[in-house]
């Protein structure tokens, strides 16, 4: 029985249970939690059952982080729209994740590598959605993150203190699940926190700049910050194996 076998039709049923789940407490929508399924699935066939821990704390922090202070953000008209995410907002998202996991089904000498790339850009998602929604339901004032000028709550590229220390947070705590589970060995999970934390930050730049003037979109900006997580993880990782031999 080869790998695929071993971990597909287990990766597959729980990936689709988690895609109910998900559904049912209106997180997504049907596209949402099609993508979801696929993605779930790819994460798991690469990184082993353990792949799911830090999937799944990334559901349960954003969860929360969008539903605390929801009385506050609907007032600032900030609130996430019901229904859920939507397939495009997944995909942008967790894409850059599934994308560092896939080859390791072919590449298994890599597998440390490419898995640290994947954790980095599940962190960035953490990180990103974690510092937006407290930072919305918390900070009492913003800047610009492109010249930090004072900006109102929720603009494209503000961010906050309280906003900025809670996403630093939760990119640490899907590096620590990632190590304790053992996706990654404990050498990577700084790599990992620091990645997803600076792409964070990335990610409001862009936010700043390109989406604030309209040459990106949303899901083109979460896209790119996830990618660039994954990939300063990437370079990192294959500087530190070249210093260590």
């Amino acid at each position: 029985m080869n790998l695929f076998q071993f971990r597909g039709v287990p990766a597959a049923l729980t990936a689709v249970l988690f895609a109910i789940i998900a559904r049912t407490l209106g997180s997504v929508t049907d596209g949402g939690a099609v993508v979801g399924i696929v993605i779930t699935f790819v994460l798991m066939v690469g990184a082993g059952f353990a792949g799911f821990a830090p999937l799944l704390a990334l559901f349960v922090v954003t969860l929360l982080a969008t539903r605390w202070g929801w009385r506050r953000k609907q007032r600032l008209g900030l609130a996430e729209r019901s229904g859920g995410r939507t397939a495009s907002q997944v995909l942008a998202n967790l894409g850059a994740a599934a994308c560092c996991a896939l080859p390791v089904r072919w590449f298994p000498e890599f597998s440390d590598l490419l898995l640290t790339g994947s954790m980095a850009a599940l962190a960035e998602a953490a990180a990103d959605t974690v510092s937006s929604e407290i930072g919305q339901a918390s900070a009492h004032t913003a800047y610009l993150i492109r010249d930090f000028s004072p900006a109102p709550i929720g603009t494209n590229g503000a961010v906050s203190l309280t906003g900025t220390l809670a996403g630093g947070a939760a990119a640490c705590l899907i590096a620590w699940i990632s190590g304790l589970c053992g996706v990654v060995s404990w050498f990577w999970t700084p790599t990992i926190a620091l990645a997803g934390t600076v792409g964070m930050l990335i990610d409001s730049l862009l936010g700043a700049t390109l989406e604030n003037s309209g040459r990106m979109g949303n899901d083109s900006v979460n896209f790119v910050s996830t990618a660039i997580a994954a990939d300063l993880a990437l370079i990192a990782g294959l500087v530190l194996e070249r210093v260590g031999r």
